[in-house]
């Protein structure tokens, strides 16, 4: 098995500030990585900016600064949201770096080539809002205009263009749908693609010639390169291409793309196109997430319900943000951010279950058990239950993260949990002590501090801070906060002295007005 894993986020397009939608996605790929890296895995964890194209372009003569000036600028606050929701991204491209056009260019060179790139004229519908050509037979007449799926109005385009020889790949992409079925996720995506896909592929118009913030075509000055050629390059420019050993080698096979399902379609039909086209291995992975809603309604400007993720963490904390974004709503589905539900997760789950676990059980050592990790005796059945769940957690989240069912996970994660408020209900501590069955006591706690160890390492890629807080207050060592040390691997040591408890999973109250 490759321990090798690449995750990438879309790179984001600087025309705006970034909202929960690119939070979101990015969160995702930051559990994917931090958890990989916990298992052992050499991990390489992708973030960054799309700052080419006509959008671009007006979006910086509006704000009356050159191209370049504006996405310094804006780039600059997609870099800032990694350190406000504690990402962990190991590189952050930028599409106006020099490594970049150096990779885009030979993958353009590569094309020409093999043929796959020809001269000719375009002339058809274009959204500039989503960089994108739309058919006819895709759009609707609103009021006199021309509209996209996305809602974008789209203009008529005439002129001069590189095409890329699309068509050519429809039965070829078909193929590697079929031979491939989890390299689109999840399923209602995939059959969405491949619906497309079989409807019919026209070749794809790949350059502009009016504007000219972009990659200039090698060759020819006029053209400027389509931004989604431009844009897609930069999962391989990462990785050092057109070097084709190193990361690239070892990296490149485990890719996975995560996107919002509104550019399903250029990473999942053009990008293995191209890449097949130039003789290189499509992402192993698309995953198509779905998008957020506030409070019911569609987050927009107008409705000035565009929710920054700085205010997310400022209202309700950085791990109660994490944790609520992945654990509300199944990963590719549409979700609905709520404030009362937002309250509601953070209160039942992080602060009744897991804090009052790690409360009742650090509070009793503390006072009842010399305020050390307690010596076991002989386990009993129960004993051995919790333990055996314990065991199967981390494979049971595995399993899950492994097809990026973040909900399940979690919920895997919050049944331990559960398990183990039971198991003190049960065994009662409390009572072993006023009977004097103190070795029956020291075991059951015991049993309790394994339980919140593997509650720590498991909630790590979600919830690091927290987590480690949770490890901290049974004195794990740091160079045991990993899946090796999992388990019966890693048990706590009889003797440690253990901190003063104090609480980690606060209740959230509502402020007066």
């Amino acid at each position: 098995m490759s321990k090798n894993f690449y995750i990438t986020t879309p790179i984001y397009y600087v025309n705006d500030v970034p909202h929960i939608g690119h939070a979101y996605t990015t969160l995702a790929c930051d559990v994917l990585a931090r958890f990989k890296r916990l298992d052992g895995f050499n991990v390489k964890f992708l973030t960054g900016t799309d700052e080419h194209g006509q959008k671009v372009d007006k979006a910086a003569a509006a704000a009356g600064m050159s191209p370049q000036a504006f996405t310094d600028k804006v780039s600059q606050n997609f870099r800032e949201l990694c350190s406000v929701m504690n990402f962990s991204n190991d590189d952050f491209i930028r599409t106006t770096e020099p490594r970049h056009y150096k990779a885009v260019e030979n993958l353009w060179n590569e094309l020409v080539k093999r043929d796959e790139i020809y001269l000719d004229k375009y002339a058809g519908w274009y959204a500039v809002r989503d960089e994108a050509f739309y058919g006819e037979d895709e759009l609707q007449d609103v009021d006199g205009k021309k509209i996209a799926p996305s809602g974008a109005e789209c203009e008529w385009v005439e002129e001069e263009s590189y095409f890329f020889r699309l068509s050519k790949w429809q039965d070829r992409l078909l193929k590697y749908y079929d031979e491939n079925p989890d390299c689109i996720m999840p399923s209602s995506r995939r059959n969405e693609v491949i619906s497309f896909v079989k409807s019919g592929l026209r070749d794809l118009s790949v350059s502009r010639t009016t504007f000219n913030w972009g990659v200039p075509v090698p060759g020819a000055d006029k053209h400027i390169m389509y931004v989604w050629l431009d844009a897609l390059t930069n999962y391989i420019t990462a990785l050092g291409y057109p070097n084709m050993d190193g990361e690239m080698k070892d990296l490149w096979p485990t890719a996975i793309h995560m996107v919002g399902k509104d550019i399903l379609r250029f990473h999942a039909v053009y990008w293995p196109a191209f890449l097949m086209a130039a003789d290189l291995p499509p992402p192993a992975r698309v995953f198509a997430h779905g998008w957020w809603t506030i409070e019911g309604q569609k987050m927009s400007k107008s409705l000035g319900n565009v929710i920054a993720p700085q205010y997310l963490v400022d209202t309700y904390g950085l791990d109660q943000t994490r944790y609520f974004m992945l654990r509300e709503v199944p990963f590719g589905n549409d979700g609905d951010f709520s404030h009362a539900q937002m309250i509601a997760r953070v209160n039942s789950e992080l602060s009744n279950n897991l804090g009052n676990l790690l409360q009742r059980t650090l509070s009793f050592i503390q006072k009842n058990a010399g305020a050390t990790v307690p010596h076991p005796a002989q386990l009993q059945a129960n004993d051995q239950l919790l333990m055996t769940q314990i065991d199967m957690a981390i494979r049971t989240v595995r399993d899950h993260l492994d097809k990026q069912e973040f909900h399940k996970a979690i919920e895997t994660i919050v049944g331990l949990s559960n398990s183990a408020n039971s198991y003190i209900d049960s065994e009662a501590p409390w009572t072993l002590k006023k009977n004097n069955e103190i070795d029956r006591m020291n075991t059951v706690l015991f049993i309790l501090c394994e339980a919140i160890r593997a509650l720590g390492l498991l909630l790590l890629p979600f919830i690091p801070d927290s987590a480690h807080k949770m490890l901290d207050a049974i004195a794990v060592p740091e160079n045991q906060r990993n899946f090796a040390a999992y388990g019966r691997a890693g048990e706590c040591k009889p003797g440690t002295p253990l901190p003063p408890p104090a609480p980690i999973f606060p209740r959230f109250e509502e402020k007066a007005a």
